[in-house]
Order: structure tokens, then C-alpha cells, then sequence
């Protein structure tokens, strides 16, 4: 026989062992515990493994006068589902992850059916669940087979826009699973907690509706009665008989929601500051360069009075998300006001002074005068700058403060160039290294030769503490080099904010190299993890620290959305604002959560690249092993409820279904980006990258 029946034993749904979660699995004691409530559930029994002594008959002859009960004498079919200890609990669904059968008739059939059942809990690769229990160890449940007239999921809150007051049910004709397996979208309702019709799609005639308004209030009433039986929101299956009567069959907790913005979070974006710090920045190069980039935009915006005070204690303009740079936009005027028509008729708006200021000529007037002094200042501090070698530990700590006031007035002033003074010719610095780069290589001198000839080739190159990669191996058509001298103001500006970097950086290697040779520190790795008091504490002459050895670097992270706010738990939320999302690149379908994600598009066909965004037509369970590490998942077809979905949230992959023809609009080997929260897919914008090349 091979299914071992003679080891399991019988608990009727309507017995009181049965709600016990740890004896007959999280789904079968749901449903007992609902049966026992009064909702609408299906009779049936759960087999159980009897060793240890369960307390209750077990063996064939119990199993097969359970099953003949049920079946009845005219050979009712049943449904035979695993109710395994790992799924439909508060931390994971694993939807779909092990076997249901359908329709199962005769004895036989059901003997096949519970041998399947308990097989794949030994087949089920489940991510963060390896060692799933032994077929031995998972309950099985069994209950009659409903022969349904319209089936679907009904969710007691609304897991992607995360709202409590509404209700979402998908349903098809027939039953859940064809729905729950990925193969249809099906219609989807949003409701509210009081049975109004907030919207469907697709679009349904009255008359035509698959859920009218009596069905649509037996579901609601259903879905709250469930609520205040478990405590919480449920994720429900559920079906009406071709006698329309309503029966639920599966209850359990929704396991992820889509993450949403903080209540008044601020809007952010790395589109300011990315060509600055395009990548993982560790915590010593954050306070290093972006602390004073951060203190030199308050000054500038102190200075034309476009920010009250109140809100530059408060609010920096520039800070890190997951290491990465991302810049406050209003703060900075990179996105319109949310209340342009207040700002109209508001007479203290400081944009008016300054504009006042720029007529009067003030600050058009003294700028150029100040940075041109401060230019020069910085270049003679720079020229006097001692090898770092010959440096002791507290000439570098005078340097490294030094670097970082300097860079507080290089920033303010850099920023005030660029919005009051209107600099827009006279090249720029990456050109003129550009420039000195070509006809350098023409007289075939080495780039390390003339990157130490030729500073302004460090424009080339983004501010880090490791040392300098090599220079880019495409130069382009340049013009001839005219010497930093003729650069704009801004551009000098920007110039002399590289070279303190770079000063600063070439300190902290030494200072690492000495800490290593030492014995202190295993390297520039290891220093980079810490915070600039406690450099300065090691530059003073404080002792290494232990815990310090337990610090690991900041590990590479996706690119932050274009626009976005910060979860309560200070995760990006993709935002649209503005005509974000109307390219017609980009396509729209239904997200299902995950948040935004960056990647290479795979339909799983060859080696898997990596960040990939899995591209498909259906949301097949079977892809669940393939969720890990992924960066999105766009679908054809499929409901935002279907198991792939939900696990898709679980493990916070950026998931878009109902994408018409996904496969054929984004190829393999595309960079798309997935939003999951506004449903929308599309191509990386690579205009930035194109125009730095």
C-alpha cells in the first residue's frame, strides 16, 4: 500500500482536538475552529500520525470507515489537502507549496491521494524552510468535493495598498484553484468593510457580475465574522455552491502586506547627489563627504532664504538609505511644491527675497568674489598638505577636520553657484579631464603616470576610501585641454571638493596601513566601518576598540527608486510624481507588492543573471523555488491573491501581474525595473549613463 495508514489516525473537524494547530496542522484547525464558531464550513476529518499515542482511534480499518462515512454510499468525491505545521501561520503561507488533490473517488483513488499528499512534504523546496517535516509528521485534511459555481480569495484587508477598511475578492467561475494556481486573472472587487462596490476589474456589465450585491454582502459578512474569530484579517478561500450557497475553504492570517510609506514621510530621490556618490557608501565615508555636502546645502539654502530655519534643524537635505545617497527633492526644488496655489498666494515665501536679492544684484555680486577666494584658499591648504607618509596621527587628524569644514563652505557655495548665478558655459571638469586624458594616452603616457600629473582626471572618478580604479577606457571626442584655470566657477568648485576628498582619502589609507602593520586593524575595510568620532578618538590616541573587529563593511545594495519615500521601517517606497510612469516605455498591470526592484529580465532560459526579474506568462507555484535573491517578477496573467504572489511578498520580490504580452515586450537580457506597489514595469532609464560615457 505504501501510504501507512495503520500509522495515522482519525480526528473528526468537529471534535475539540482538532483546533489544537500543533496536532492536526495550522489549515485543518483553522477550519475546525471556524466550523466551531458558526461559519460555513464543510464536514470532514484530519489524519493525524498516531505515534506518539495521539489519544484518538487510528489504523486502516478507522481511516477507511472515516472515509466511507464522508464518501457516502454513492461515492461522493472528495478533496484531499495537506495541513502541514509550516504553512498558513502567521510568518509564512507557503501557498501551494505542497499537494492538493481534487475530485478523488473510490478507495483506491483516495489511498493515491493521501500517498501524494504526504510525498510532498518531502518534495517541497520551501526557501527558509529546509527540513520540512517528514511525510510522517504532516497532517492530512479530508472533506467533501463542492461542485462550485463561482470560487475565489477574499482577502479582509487590502495586502498591497495595506488599508484595513478595505476588502479585496478575485473570483472565477468554478472553483478557487484554477485561480489560485495562476492559470486565470479572474475578476477583482474592492469593497468596502460595509459591502459598497469600490471598483472592479476588468469592468463588468450589472447584470453580468460574477458576485452580485447579495453574494457580495455574505462575503463581506464573512469576511468579518472571520476577522473577530482569529483576531486579525484572513486570507480566505471560498466557493457558492451551484445552490448558491456560500462555503469557506481555507482561513488564515495574511502573511505580507505591500510596504507602504510613513504618514508624512519626506520625498526622496538619489537623481541630485547620485553622480556624486553613485554607490554603497561605507558609515567613515558618509561622515567623511556626505555629512558636509548635507551642512553645506543647509547654509546655501540659509543663505537665500528659501527653507525656514525651523525646518533646516530638522530636516537634512541629503542623507543615506541602505548606504546610498538620496537627497530630500522638495527641500531642494527637484519636484514641484504638493501645494503650489498656497505657495502662490503665500506672500513670505523666501524664493521672493531671494529673487529680490538677485535683482538688487547682492548675492550675483559677491558670490564669484567669495569662491574665487575660498578656491584659493583650499589650493594652498592643499599645496601645503605633507605627504602622507611623513604625517603624524595628529597632523592627519588636523587635515581630515580641516577637509571636512572646508567641504561644509565648498558645498554651500557650489550650490549657491549653480541656482543664483546661472553658470552654464565655459566647460566642465570632466571635460577638460576628459580633454587631458586623450592627448595624455596619445603621447602614450601611462593613466597612473597622469593621474598623478594631472589632479583634475580625479573628476573622473567617484569619491571612496579604496584606491582609485582605473579611468575610464573611452574618452571620446574631446577638444583641446585649456588648463583648470578657465573652468566656471561652479566647476572650480566642484573641482576643489574632489581633490579634499581624495586628500582625505589618501589619510585614512595611510592611517589604515599603519593600524594594520600594527596589528590593530586588519585593514582599510575594517576602518571604514567606523564613524568619524571614533576616528578622531583613534587619531587622538584612543586604544582599538574590540567590538570594532565585529563591524562588517556595508554590503552592495539595489539602486534607490527615482523618486521614493521611507517606510516605518526605513525602507524606500517608489513614489510617482510628476509624469512618472507615463513614458510609454513603461507598462502598467496590477502590483502585488514587493516594493521597487532593478534588474536584468530572465524568462529561464539559460544561466539565471544575476538581480534577475523573472519574466513569465503565469504564476505557476512551481516557480516558488526560484523566488530567492530575485529582483522582480512580472507576470502576463494571474491574481495579485494567487499563491506565487503571496509568497513573492513574503520574500519582498517587486511583483507586476496582468502585463499584456510580457514574455515578447521585455526580451531576455533587458534591464526593467518592477514597481510593486504602483504596478508599473519598464526599461532602465540609461539616458544618465549614455551621456557620462
Amino acid at each position: 500500500m505504501g501510504v501507512g495508514l495503520e500509522r495515522l489516525a482519525v480526528v473528526p473537524l468537529d471534535a475539540e482536538a482538532a483546533r489544537d494547530r500543533s496536532l492536526t496542522g495550522p489549515k485543518a484547525a483553522n477550519l475546525a475552529r471556524a466550523a466551531a464558531a458558526g461559519l460555513p464550513v464543510l464536514p470532514g476529518f484530519a489524519l493525524v500520525p498516531a505515534e506518539p499515542p495521539s489519544g484518538h482511534p487510528y489504523g486502516l480499518s478507522v481511516v477507511r470507515e472515516a472515509w466511507r462515512e464522508l464518501a457516502g454510499t454513492d461515492g461522493r468525491p472528495l478533496v484531499v489537502r495537506s495541513s502541514s505545521a509550516h504553512e498558513d501561520t502567521t510568518d509564512s503561507s507557503m501557498a501551494g507549496l505542497f499537494a492538493s488533490e481534487l475530485d478523488v473517488r473510490g478507495w483506491d483513488g483516495f489511498l493515491a491521494a493521501v500517498g501524494k499528499v504526504l510525498d510532498s512534504s518531502r518534495r517541497a523546496r520551501a526557501p527558509g524552510h529546509a527540513g520540512a517535516e517528514a511525510s510522517g509528521g504532516m497532517a492530512v485534511l479530508v472533506q467533501p468535493m463542492v461542485r462550485t459555481a463561482v470560487g475565489g480569495v477574499m482577502f479582509g484587508a487590502d495586502p498591497v495598498a495595506v488599508r484595513a477598511d478595505r476588502i479585496l475578492v478575485s473570483a472565477v467561475r468554478g472553483g478557487p484553484q484554477q485561480l489560485l494556481a495562476g492559470r486565470v486573472q479572474g475578476v477583482r472587487y474592492q469593497l468596502t468593510r460595509h459591502g459598497r462596490l469600490l471598483a472592479s476589474e476588468p469592468r463588468e456589465h450589472r447584470r453580468d457580475r460574477l458576485l452580485g450585491q447579495r453574494r457580495t454582502w455574505r462575503l463581506v459578512r464573512l469576511a468579518r465574522k472571520a476577522e473577530r474569530v482569529f483576531g486579525g484579517p484572513q486570507d480566505m478561500e471560498f466557493g457558492f455552491d451551484t445552490a448558491d450557497t456560500l462555503w469557506l475553504f481555507q482561513a488564515r492570517p495574511i502573511t505580507a502586506t505591500a510596504r507602504v510609506a510613513a504618514r508624512g514621510a519626506r520625498l526622496l530621490g538619489p537623481g541630485p547627489v547620485a553622480e556624486t556618490f553613485p554607490g554603497v557608501l561605507q558609515p567613515l565615508e558618509e561622515d567623511l563627504w556626505l555629512a558636509p555636502m548635507s551642512h553645506g546645502l543647509t547654509l546655501a539654502l540659509d543663505s537665500v532664504g528659501t527653507t525656514p530655519r525651523r525646518v533646516l534643524r530638522t530636516v537634512p537635505p541629503v542623507t543615506t538609505v541602505a548606504g546610498r545617497a538620496a537627497a530630500d527633492l522638495r527641500l531642494l526644488g527637484a519636484v514641484p511644491s504638493a501645494h503650489p496655489l498656497l505657495d502662490f498666494v503665500n506672500p513670505l515665501p523666501g524664493a521672493r527675497r531671494a529673487a529680490a536679492a538677485w535683482r538688487v544684484g547682492r548675492l550675483r555680486s559677491t558670490l564669484p568674489l567669495l569662491a574665487v577666494d575660498l578656491m584659493a584658499d583650499v589650493d594652498r591648504e592643499l599645496a601645503q598638505v605633507p605627504c602622507p607618509r611623513e604625517m603624524l596621527s595628529g597632523q592627519i587628524l588636523a587635515a581630515l577636520t580641516w577637509g571636512r569644514s572646508v567641504l561644509s563652505a565648498l558645498h554651500a557655495q557650489e550650490s549657491l553657484a549653480g541656482s543664483l548665478s546661472g553658470q552654464g558655459g565655459g566647460g566642465t571638469a570632466v571635460g577638460e579631464a576628459l580633454a587631458v586624458l586623450a592627448e595624455g594616452r596619445a603621447q602614450g603616457t601611462p593613466d597612473a603616470e597622469l593621474l598623478t600629473r594631472h589632479p583634475v582626471l580625479l573628476s573622473l572618478l567617484p569619491p571612496s576610501l579604496e584606491r582609485p580604479h582605473g579611468l575610464s577606457r573611452r574618452t571620446g571626442w574631446t577638444g583641446a585641454p585649456r588648463g583648470v584655470e578657465t573652468l566656471p566657477v561652479r566647476e572650480g568648485l566642484r573641482l576643489r571638493i574632489r581633490w579634499v576628498q581624495e586628500m582625505q582619502a589618501s589619510l585614512v589609507r595611510e592611517y589604515a596601513d599603519r593600524l594594520r602593520a600594527a596589528g590593530r586593524c586588519d585593514g582599510l575595510s575594517r576602518l571604514s566601518t567606523l564613524r568619524w568620532p571614533e576616528l578622531a578618538d583613534l587619531l587622538g590616541g584612543a586604544p582599538w576598540t574590540p567590538g570594532f573587529d565585529t563591524r562588517e563593511p556595508r554590503p552592495q545594495s539595489p539602486p534607490l527608486p527615482a523618486v521614493f519615500r521611507l517606510s516605518p521601517d526605513g525602507l524606500p517606497v517608489a513614489a510617482p510624481v510628476g509624469d512618472r510612469g507615463r513614458d510609454d516605455d513603461r507598462v502598467t498591470g496590477q502590483g502585488a507588492g514587493g516594493g521597487y526592484g532593478t534588474g536584468t529580465a530572465w524568462h529561464r532560459r539559460g544561466p539565471r543573471p544575476g538581480h534577475a526579474v523573472l519574466v513569465v506568462r503565469t504564476l505557476d507555484p512551481a516557480l516558488a523555488a526560484e523566488l530567492p535573491e530575485l529582483s522582480g517578477l512580472v507576470a502576463e496573467t494571474g491574481s495579485v491573491l494567487s499563491h506565487l504572489a503571496v509568497l513573492a511578498r513574503e520574500y519582498n520580490v517587486p511583483t507586476v501581474v496582468g502585463v499584456p504580452n510580457a514574455v515578447e515586450r521585455f526580451p531576455q537580457g533587458c534591464e526593467l525595473t518592477v514597481d510593486g506597489t504602483g504596478g508599473t514595469v519598464g526599461p532602465v532609464d540609461t539616458g544618465a549613463e549614455e551621456d557620462a560615457a
